[in-house]
């Protein structure tokens, strides 16, 4: 091994004491690779040249230079347009190019008009040095007059003759200062005169963002934040995949701009209508929705794509990032407590529409329908449409919730029927309630027919959960299927029934189901609601289902929604909500009103009416104790009208006392001695009475069965 040692210093013999310490042998082994100098320094250099800073200052370097030579660029083209038919001749061919002639002949007879002007111009150019020679010799004399006039002045005043040219003097002495600054200034203006232009170049470029892609900042690069310009949705759409939409891009003069009307601030985004060029459809636009959304350097889920009125035309809206996942804020019905309802000219307050502008429903003789996903904000959505129109105290309701968790338990004390639960016992129930209500339709059609002006009070039949009624498998005692979609199934049936006529006598039937299919759905039902809104689905076929084909057409998508994310967003159909015109649909983001403040809504609700006995399960015993039925629809009232008793009742057993007249009433009440009376000019039945009387015929009853 000695041998493959080489000794780096001359004499390997110690030096002789008080001469120091003797070096410490350095050894290198001698078949260890010499790494040339020229290869260490390409390193270096390399290692210099990729590194974070110096391509940071590179970028930095390169993307301000950019910016004053293309600002300079772009400055050149402006005033080249201003001076020259440049501009016209290109929107000439944007509109030859889009197939609009007319325009083309309109932007040709302007050019026209530039072109005679300018030459008239160039005309009067000939003329103006002379007269300015004019001018300027006329303007001098005049001046010099003047000044010789008002030295006079002077000197009659002063009687010094010398005054006579003293106001010419100072004059020529102010010019020569005058030109004293200009000579101290120029130096100064020749150097910053320059600079200041470049400044103003590199600003329109730094506007413009007029660089390279990878000489532009980081979060520009990534199109983080980056705000919507029309350059910027031209080049989206020429790169969306259509080949005859990028053709006509390419040969219009303005490259494209001519498509686009002006973008608009829309809420939480913008709004820009794009007239499509000859031989583009609006459906090839729509079908690209996530290029599209990529292109413009956003999610899908924050553009949306809608067709107005205007032929070959989409509207684009555009949202701002991360815009849409922020939330709305509280409903009305719980930041004002003094609101209230009105069923026929009033609007619920159910959210707020994609351009942040509030979102009203009128549910005015309006069947409606929410469907969506399970646990995307369904029920809540159809609740708070419930709870403000509860605050109007003549409208009635019957509920059915066939989820059973409590969910509309505050409406115990305003529903005069409410039903919950999931099971096949609580459909039957469910299913004969809103046969009850067809009854109630019927009496309602039939009264109508003898009085044409008979007001009625609102109706509404609420069933969450519908598909557990359509699905039910159970049987009536005559094999007639509760469930199903057949003619002889009765909640299908029932159902058909009410949206046929029911919204002519304002019994209207309300339902929210889950995940539409042509099974927990049928087609028939779904197309009987006037209003029809959609959380997220799975297909575009179940948005067919839950909107109509329409809608989806022109651009309607819940299935695009955010499972999870976009919780409370509705695409809405209905012509009971403002939207733009031309458009078929709106996305609506719904104020989400949690238990608590939906008992506190409920609460106020039940402040506004005289307190209603809720039925909880509706009898279907061909055996009733009519005195104990009554009891218990007086509630806790002292008293209430006979009308409405027998409303009650039949709401409480359709079978039982659906036919009942008020002579029928009397009838029972008169037989058991607690007969109605009059009180402030109508008849009505008093708790008391039929308490006192039910004790007395309990009595009798003990006393007979104990002899």
């Amino acid at each position: 091994m000695s041998e493959n040692v080489v000794h780096l210093y001359k004499d390997p013999t110690p030096e002789p004491e008080g001469h120091g310490t003797p070096p410490i042998p350095l050894t290198m082994v001698a078949d260890a690779p010499v790494v040339p100098l020229w290869v260490r320094s390409g390193r270096a250099i390399r290692r210099l040249a990729t590194d974070e800073r110096t391509t940071t200052v590179a970028r930095a370097v390169a993307r301000h230079s950019l910016y004053t030579v293309n600002g300079g660029r772009i400055v050149a083209r402006r005033t080249w347009d201003s001076r020259t038919g440049a501009r016209h001749e290109r929107m000439m061919r944007a509109a030859e190019a889009a197939g609009n002639y007319e325009l083309a002949e309109e932007w040709e007879e302007r050019l026209q008009r530039f072109r005679d002007a300018r030459h008239r111009r160039r005309m009067d150019l000939l003329h103006s040095p002379l007269d300015a020679a004019k001018g300027v010799a006329v303007g001098t004399g005049m001046s010099i007059g003047v000044l010789v006039g008002l030295g006079i002045v002077m000197a009659l005043n002063t009687k010094d003759v010398g005054d006579v040219i003293t106001p010419l003097r100072a004059t020529i002495e102010f010019i020569a200062t005058l030109i004293r600054i200009v000579q101290i200034i120029w130096p100064t203006a020749v150097v910053v005169g320059p600079l200041l232009a470049l400044l103003a170049m590199w600003t329109v470029g730094s506007k413009q963002q007029a660089a390279p892609q990878w000489a532009l900042p980081a979060n520009v690069r990534s199109g983080e934040g980056e705000p919507i310009t029309p350059s910027i949705v031209v080049k989206a759409l020429r790169d969306l995949g259509v080949p005859a939409l990028r053709n006509a891009i390419k040969e219009m003069g303005d490259a494209g701009a001519s498509m686009l009307g002006p973008i608009r601030i829309a809420g939480c985004g913008v709004e820009v209508d794009v007239t499509l060029p000859s031989g583009v459809s609006t459906n090839e636009v729509q079908q690209r929705r996530r290029k599209l959304a990529e292109n413009l350097t956003r999610h899908e889920h924050e553009v949306f794509i809608t067709i107005p009125e205007a032929a070959r035309t989409v509207r684009l809206w555009v949202a701002d990032s991360g815009a849409l996942d922020e939330p709305i804020g509280p409903s009305p019905l719980v930041t004002d407590e003094t609101m209230t309802a009105n069923y026929k000219t009033g609007k619920a307050p159910w959210g707020q529409d994609l351009r942040g502008d509030g979102a009203e429903l009128s549910v005015y003789q309006r069947h409606l329908l929410v469907t969506g996903r399970s646990n995307q904000g369904k029920t809540a959505s159809l609740r708070s449409l419930a709870l403000w129109l509860a605050l109007d105290r003549s409208v009635q309701f019957w509920v059915g919730d066939l989820k059973g968790i409590g969910d509309w338990k505050m409406f115990d004390g305003i529903a005069d029927v409410l039903i919950q639960g999931p099971t096949d016992d609580h459909v039957i129930q469910v299913t004969e309630m809103a046969e009850a209500a067809v009854d109630e339709m019927n009496r309602r059609m039939e009264v109508r027919r003898t009085n044409p002006d008979a007001v009625f009070q609102p109706l509404i039949v609420i069933v969450d959960e519908a598909q557990v009624a359509f699905m039910c498998p159970v049987k009536d005692d005559d094999k007639r299927p509760y469930g199903g979609s057949s003619s002889t199934s009765r909640y299908f049936m029932a159902s058909r029934k009410l949206h046929n006529q029911g919204r002519a006598v304002d019994v209207l039937l309300w339902q929210g189901t889950q995940d539409p299919t042509d099974q927990n759905l049928p087609k028939l039902v779904r197309e009987g609601a006037h209003t029809r809104a959609s959380l997220v689905v799975g297909t575009e076929s179940q948005s067919r289902m839950a909107l109509g084909d329409k809608a989806v057409d022109d651009g309607a998508a819940p299935h695009l929604l955010r499972q999870g994310l976009d919780k409370g967003t509705l695409v809405v159909a209905s012509d009971g909500i403002d939207m733009p015109k031309g458009q078929s649909s709106i996305t609506v983001r719904t104020h989400f009103i949690g238990d608590d403040d939906a008992e506190a809504i409920a609460t106020r609700a039940k402040a506004l009416r005289n307190g209603v006995a809720t039925v909880h399960v509706i009898e279907r015993s061909e055996e009733r104790d009519a005195l104990a039925d009554i009891l218990t629809v007086l509630g806790t009232d002292a008293r209430v009208r006979t009308q409405d008793v027998l409303k009650r009742l039949a709401a409480l057993n359709e079978d039982a006392y659906g036919d009942w007249s008020f002579l029928d009433l009397k009838r029972v009440l008169d037989d058991a001695g607690a007969d109605p009376y009059k009180s402030d000019g109508r008849m009505v039945v008093a708790r008391d009475r039929v308490t006192a009387a039910l004790a007395n015929r309990d009595d009798e009853g003990s006393a007979s069965a104990s002899e």
